[in-house]
């Protein structure tokens, strides 16, 4: 591979992807569920085989001295197999979106107007660490009718190829196209930088990975791009509320898991409540090592709780994704100064309001600019499969077509569809 031309190779696989998207687009809904079907069917069957594989990988990584929550994700375990197997089967058994036609109205001239649902075309996908992405990313695009090429993390590269080959036998199998799927074999990463300036034959990247990652895509690709940057969620504790819900929920948004997206980073609450709450869910926060960074005025409240790891917060934490067992805290006067604090520093993924007012809580949904805005309840619920959709091929928090956790609907398009019987315009 070291003497591959690199320029070359990627537009021979976004040309065969051209080609594949578009029988895949034609092909009929049983053909892409026999196809899941058979992936699911393979993966269990060859899970010794796909073990081998992914103990390559982390050997290499161990090797090459992988940090361990990075080696925590190469792992290719049993229940990831069976959990992205079983993942199939569920998308199989969903509802087709390709082809459907919303809205057909009639128009007084006769003909009858509406948007049917088709696939994007091809996407490019770039990601690091996780093999399982490599089966989530093309069971989503076989069930959408969309052809995918998908870049993998080089610490991964034989765990992904294994997974690939699988996809290509289900494919051959079900009589699609093996093109629909491809994998870019090399390491180099000057592959990436074909694929994202592909615009003949690549229609969308999705970049799926760490900050970095995905502001280089952003700021190189000559193609759109779904994408998020960050993930500094917001829970906000109104002025009135049930204390305790709300402390469960607040919990559940930071401690339940660290390092995903959806984690809350921020903490708001109204000044009515500070008082009540916060000590009780400092308390809850110390019991688990978290670290509370406080304003001014939580920083007193805070620092009297037994235990708790308390320091002054600074302007820098307003913004700060931590993915780690950190809290900043801030006491604000009213519902506008929460929303106002929101829409500054936050990162427009996923922000929750705690009340028990309806008006503020409508006001909240409406004026805080996120993907996902929550009303009593954890942000660690933005989740496509929490959302029903399935699964996910990511999040996006860009305001064009997909917003938020994007799934089937979300590898779609809309066009317009005319029906008539013989209709001329005057």
């Amino acid at each position: 591979m070291a003497l591959l031309d690199i320029p070359r190779y990627m537009s021979t696989l976004g040309q065969a992807a051209r080609v594949a998207s578009r029988r895949l687009a034609a092909s009929s809904t049983a053909q892409r569920n026999a196809t899941l079907h058979a992936l699911a069917a393979l993966l269990r069957e060859d899970a010794g085989a796909l073990a081998q594989a992914n103990a390559l990988d982390l050997d290499a990584a161990r090797a090459a001295g992988l940090a361990g929550p990075m080696l925590d994700r190469l792992k290719l375990t049993p229940a990831a197999l069976q959990t992205v197997a079983t993942g199939c089967e569920q998308l199989a058994d969903m509802p087709d979106p390709v082809g459907e036609i919303l809205e057909l109205r009639r128009r007084p001239s006769g003909i009858a107007v509406g948007r049917m649902r088709v696939p994007l075309g091809v996407f490019g996908m770039v990601y690091e660490s996780r093999p399982n992405v490599t089966i989530e990313a093309a069971s989503l695009a076989i069930k959408s009718g969309n052809a995918c090429i998908l870049r993998g993390g080089s610490e991964a590269i034989h765990s992904n190829l294994a997974l690939w080959r699988r996809v290509q036998a289900a494919l051959e199998a079900a009589g699609l196209p093996i093109e629909s799927v491809q994998l870019v074999e090399t390491t180099d990463r000057a592959a990436v930088g074909q694929l994202i300036a592909m615009p003949d034959w690549v229609d969308v990247i999705i970049p799926r990975g760490g900050k970095g990652l995905i502001e280089r895509i952003t700021a190189e690709a000559r193609v759109p791009v779904i994408k998020h940057l960050d993930g500094n969620c917001h829970v906000y504790v109104d002025a009135e509320v049930d204390l305790e819900q709300a402390l469960r929920v607040t919990d559940n948004a930071k401690t339940q898991k660290y390092s995903p997206c959806n984690a809350a980073e921020s903490l708001l609450v109204h000044q009515r409540q500070a008082a009540a709450f916060l000590p009780r869910i400092g308390t809850i926060l110390a019991d688990k090592g978290v670290e509370m960074r406080a304003c001014e005025r939580s920083l007193p409240l805070l620092a009297a709780v037994a235990g708790a790891r308390v320091v002054p917060a600074t302007e820098a934490d307003w913004s700060e994704e931590y993915l780690a067992p950190i809290l900043s805290i801030k006491v604000v006067e009213h519902l506008d100064e929460a929303i106002e604090h929101i829409n500054r520093y936050g990162s427009h993924h996923t922000d929750a309001i705690l009340t028990t007012h309806h008006p503020s809580a409508m006001r909240f949904v409406r004026e805080v600019d996120s993907a996902s805005v929550m009303v009593n309840a954890s942000t660690r619920f933005a989740d496509g499969f929490e959302y029903g959709l399935g699964a996910e091929i990511g999040i996006s928090t860009d305001k064009f077509h997909a917003r938020g956790p994007v799934g089937l609907e979300g590898l779609t398009s809309l066009k317009w569809v005319v029906l008539g019987q013989g209709e001329t315009r005057t």
